[in-house]
Formats: structure tokens, C-alpha cells, sequence
């Protein structure tokens, strides 16, 4: 496996390049299915979420891996190839290893040690499996990060130094608009971080809820979630009505263009008493929900994932992550050794496989040169043989497996090819690949 990431995040774009890039609808679905179709990639999953775009591909070969990949992200994404490649990163092997360890652990996040990107990995995965274009490689990849974001979270710190998007974007909301406590709220959308939006709302003392989503059944068992005493559903065209009898808006929707208009808030801040606290905006959407020019209007306060890149940046510091960079470090470099180990175990099974098939065929010629030989003697010789070729075998065996866990292991795996002579099918057969070929997908494998 030759593992590539090409992406953008809000690390390496602004957040009006992320927006226009945003994939939504079946884009996604798309982008997988012509990734996995291209003639270097034999796998491939997409991390798609509000502040990151990311593909991940098994590739063979890295420089067209890169063109055509930033080619698809492009095309799919509707950005001008010339202005995305220079926002793009580009990780390959054990750096692309480092980065889907670091994203899993929050190190990456907007917000510092958040946990909510190991269940948008965990969807990543699913969607992938689902849709056929992630194999063995991606699967064990992925689920290997997995494991790594949640023993960070576990042994360490990570959980004190960062928050949810939701609960940071909350604080900012709080600083500007005052407490949450008893204010009258709105949530437009019931996705995940709506939902959990919703949630945060409760926690934090709002006892008005209403919900609002494109589809009202999502809004319906999310009030049953929360409780029908907090929380009641609103149809979403008459959001716009609606604003000036709340104190805070959270709105994260998969809509494609602006789902509250300046003109609305500003209509609904008209009504509002002067003495009264902002109107409260928080846009969680990319795209954004939010029209950007509530930014100017006096009376409002929009908290939206621009703002919030800037106030986590001024942060002074998101805590310590030593620990967790240290855990990332440990956990991909067993990942490498223990990947280059498996690339040679086919090897070392071939050879076995070749050397019982020569005492097979031995053992095969003594007996019709004996026919006569007693069932005790051969029993004898048959051990005999089988203990002197295991014990010749033994000890090049272990040791290619120890040398092939470090860098450049793989040469090792082609000398005993080359100097056992192996049947390259032999090998291939193996690991299940075809000679000259890609993987083949497993149950629910690479298309």
C-alpha cells in the first residue's frame, strides 16, 4: 500500500476557499467513485467536513497520484485547479500516516483536542466501505486511527485543551452577547452538529428550543431526544419570522447557498428593544448559512467559522499536546513496521509453501526407490527431513521479517525472492494480489 493525501483544511485555505469548495449532495458520492476509477488508485476514502477536504488514496504511482487527485478535487469542488493547488498539501506514506494520526487526535482541528473528528472519520470509513472503494489497506488504516485518536483522549490531557466547534463557538457567543442561560434559541438544521448543538443548548440552561429542518421528521426525534418540555419544532420557512423573537440562532444546514438573509436579521433587529442584547448568529455551515453581511449590521453578532479560526488562533494556547505529538510519533511508527512487515509475510509463506513442496516430492521419490521401507523408518526420515529444512529455514525467515519492519524492508522481501527463485504467482497468490497487479477488494473491498 502507497498511501497519498491530498487536501485542504482551514489550516492552508481561507475560509471563503473552503466555502466554495464545500462538497454537498451526492458530490462526495461522485468524487469516491472517479478516484477509485483512475488508473493509479486502487483505493480511496474522503474525509469531507466543515473546515476539511481530504482524499485518501492507495496510489502506485505518487506524481500522477497528486495530478489526478488535485484534478477531481478541482473539477468536483467547482475551485480553478491553478487557484486550489495552492492550498493543497500533499502527504505521502509515512507522513500521510502522521496526518490522518494527528487529524484523529484533534492536533489538526480548528479547535485544538476536539473529539468530534473521530466520528467524522468513522463516517469517512462507512461511506467508503459502503460505496466499495476502500479495501484492506484503507480499512486498517482508518481504523487504526480510530484506535490512536481514542488512546489519546484516554492517556492524556487533550479533552481539558480543546472543545467542541459547538461549545467554543458558544463561549465566543457568550463573550459578546451574554450568558446562555434562559435565552430563547433557534437551531436551523438536525444533522450531527446541529443535533449536538441542540444538546449544548440544554445543557447550558436554554429551556426555549426550537428546531427547524428541511425535513421535519429529523426535527421531530430530536425534540423527542431533548424533550418536548424544552424543545419544539418550527418549519423552516418561518425561520425568517421567527428571528426576532429569539436571543441566539445556531445554524449548521448542508444547503448549498445562504439560508438567513441580512435582511431578515436586520428587519428582526428593528423590533428588539435598544437596551436589549445582541441578536446572536452562530453559523457552524460551509458554506455558510449565514449571510456574511450580518458582520456589519449593528444589534447582531455573528459567531461564524471564520471569526472562530481567528479567536482560537489569539487563544493563549490550546494546552499541552506533548504528549499526544509523542503518541502520534510511537503509534506511526509501529504502523510502518508492522506494514512492511506484512508486505513480506507472502514472501515468507511462498517459501515455505516451495520448500514442503520439495520435501513432499523427495520424500515421494524415496518411497518408490524403498518401496519396501517399514512405516517406522519413514516416518522417521520424513521428521527427520522436515526438522533439517524447517531448521535451515528458521533463522533467514525471522530475520528478513525483523529487517523487512525497518525502512526500505521491501528490498529485503525481493532478495529472497530472487535467491530462492519464487514463482512471483507463488507470492501474489498469497497476498491476493494479481501478478503486475492492484489489490483485489476484499468483502466490501477496493472497486
Amino acid at each position: 500500500m502507497s498511501l497519498l493525501v491530498v487536501g485542504l483544511s482551514h489550516r492552508t485555505a481561507p475560509v471563503g476557499v473552503l466555502e466554495r469548495a464545500a462538497l454537498t449532495g451526492d458530490v462526495p458520492t461522485r468524487l469516491l467513485h472517479d478516484a477509485a476509477a483512475t488508473t493509479t488508485v486502487a483505493e480511496a476514502a474522503l474525509v469531507n467536513t466543515c473546515n476539511r477536504i481530504e482524499l485518501y488514496a492507495d496510489v502506485d504511482k505518487f506524481h500522477a497520484g497528486v495530478a489526478e487527485l488535485s484534478l477531481l478535487l478541482a473539477h468536483h469542488s467547482g475551485v480553478d485547479l491553478e487557484e486550489l493547488t495552492s492550498h493543497l498539501y500533499v502527504h505521502y506514506e509515512d507522513r500521510a500516516v502522521h496526518h490522518i494520526f494527528s487529524v484523529a487526535c484533534g492536533l489538526d482541528s480548528m479547535v485544538v483536542g476536539e473529539g468530534q473528528i473521530l466520528g467524522q472519520l468513522r463516517d469517512a470509513l462507512a461511506k467508503a466501505q459502503d460505496e466499495h472503494t476502500a479495501g484492506r489497506g484503507l480499512n486498517e488504516l482508518f481504523q487504526q486511527a480510530l484506535r490512536v485518536g481514542k488512546r489519546a483522549h484516554s492517556e492524556t490531557g487533550i479533552d481539558k485543551a480543546g472543545q467542541s466547534l459547538v461549545t467554543f463557538g458558544l463561549e465566543q457567543v457568550a463573550a459578546g452577547a451574554g450568558e446562555i442561560a434562559g435565552k430563547r434559541a433557534l437551531v436551523v438544521g438536525a444533522g450531527s452538529m446541529s443535533s449536538l448543538a441542540a444538546a449544548t443548548l440544554v445543557r447550558a440552561g436554554v429551556t426555549d428550543l426550537l428546531i427547524a429542518n428541511r425535513t421535519p421528521a429529523r426535527a421531530e426525534r430530536l425534540v423527542e431526544i431533548l424533550g418536548p418540555d424544552v424543545a419544539r419544532t418550527l418549519d423552516l420557512e418561518k425561520v425568517p419570522d421567527t428571528l426576532a423573537d429569539v436571543d441566539l440562532v445556531i445554524s449548521c444546514t448542508g444547503a448549498s447557498g445562504v439560508v438567513i438573509k441580512a435582511e431578515d436579521v436586520a428587519a428582526a433587529v428593528a423590533t428588539r428593544a435598544p437596551s436589549a442584547q445582541p441578536l446572536a448568529l452562530l453559523d457552524l455551515a460551509m458554506p455558510r448559512d449565514v449571510d456574511h453581511a450580518v458582520h456589519e449590521l449593528d444589534g447582531a453578532l455573528l459567531v461564524d467559522l471564520e471569526s472562530l479560526s481567528h479567536a482560537h488562533a489569539a487563544s493563549p494556547g490550546a494546552g499541552d499536546v506533548d504528549e499526544v505529538t509523542r503518541i502520534v510519533s510511537d503509534e506511526v511508527t509501529a504502523f510502518g513496521a508492522a506494514q512492511r512487515a506484512a508486505r513480506i509475510a507472502p514472501t515468507v509463506v511462498a517459501l515455505r509453501s516451495m520448500a514442503s513442496d520439495v520435501v513432499a516430492a523427495e520424500l515421494g521419490r524415496l518411497d518408490s526407490r524403498l518401496p519396501d521401507l517399514d512405516e517406522r523408518s519413514r516416518a522417521e526420515i520424513t521428521q527427520t527431513v522436515r526438522r533439517v529444512v524447517d531448521k535451515l529455514l528458521h533463522a533467514p525467515t525471522v530475520r528478513v521479517k525483523q529487517l523487512a519492519a525497518e525502512p526500505g524492508g521491501a528490498s529485503y522481501a525481493e532478495a529472497l525472492r530472487e535467491l530462492f527463485d519464487l514463482d512471483p504467482a507463488a507470492v501474489h497468490a498469497v497476498s491476493g494480489t494479481p501478478v503486475g497487479g492492484a489489490p483485489q477488494p476484499s468483502a466490501g473491498g477496493a472497486r
